[in-house]
């Protein structure tokens, strides 16, 4: 082996652990999530998060209903897109990426973005987060739908970037809760600063880190490192 074949050999080490860091982490904090979901299905009206919305609010059905469907929905995208970004995974089960990634598409267009565009409508905070909230659905759905149409079209680098840029949007959950914590408790923001922020930082935000991947070509790489059978084109 020569040099350069060694070098590039290791590159690829790295960022295939890299890779695998990255979901591992999003995994971790779906099981996180999961276990916060669970207790929602009791159906208990002022169960944590439900607790800050008015009577009012929580009378309403459409509220309701949008709210369950898109907290069951959302845990399922953010797992599917965690296992999606595992080259190693589908180099040797190719069948599976499609079928994932059918739930991802199919899961976000037709359950969490429409609910929680439902949610948006009630969202703590005012017009400044009930706008952005809206917003992060809309171009989720939007980025969500690229992907798949360049999946269908077999433009397969176009498809790997606009997947990426659904997924940053996808982890928004994740960045919100962190951010969150690092603006209240590192930076005292007072909470409403806090929640003003983080309700377009998390998504903006890691939009823009998505940007930056793929200027470097990330979308090629996967397209390098997960597409490399003929099984995943049929």
């Amino acid at each position: 082996m020569t040099n350069t074949a060694r070098q590039a050999s290791i590159l690829d080490f790295f960022l295939e652990s890299l890779l695998l860091i990255v979901a591992a982490g999003i995994l971790a904090f779906a099981c996180l999530m999961g276990t916060k979901i669970v207790p929602y299905f009791s159906f208990h009206p002022l169960q944590d998060f439900l607790g800050t919305k008015t009577d009012a609010v929580l009378a309403k059905p459409f509220f309701q209903v949008s709210f369950y469907i898109h907290i069951a929905s959302s845990w399922v995208v953010m797992t599917a897109g965690a296992i999606q970004i595992i080259p190693a995974l589908y180099r040797r089960w190719p069948g599976v990426h499609r079928w994932l990634g059918r739930i991802y598409v199919l899961t976000i267009l037709v359950l969490a973005c429409p609910s929680g565009l439902g949610l948006a409508i009630y969202a703590n905070g005012g017009l400044a987060a009930r706008v952005g909230f809206s917003l992060q659905c809309v171009v989720w759905w939007f980025l969500t739908f690229q992907a798949w149409h360049y999946a269908r079209q077999q433009h397969w680098e176009k498809h790997a970037n606009a997947m990426l840029r659904s997924l940053a949007v996808t982890t928004a959950a994740m960045s919100l809760r962190t951010e969150s914590y690092f603006m209240y408790y590192y930076l005292g923001t007072k909470p409403i600063e806090t929640y003003l922020t983080v309700t377009w930082l998390s998504w903006v935000g890691n939009l823009f880190v998505a940007e930056i991947l793929i200027f470097f070509g990330w979308g090629s790489y996967l397209i390098k490192r997960m597409f490399v059978t003929k099984a995943l084109y049929h």
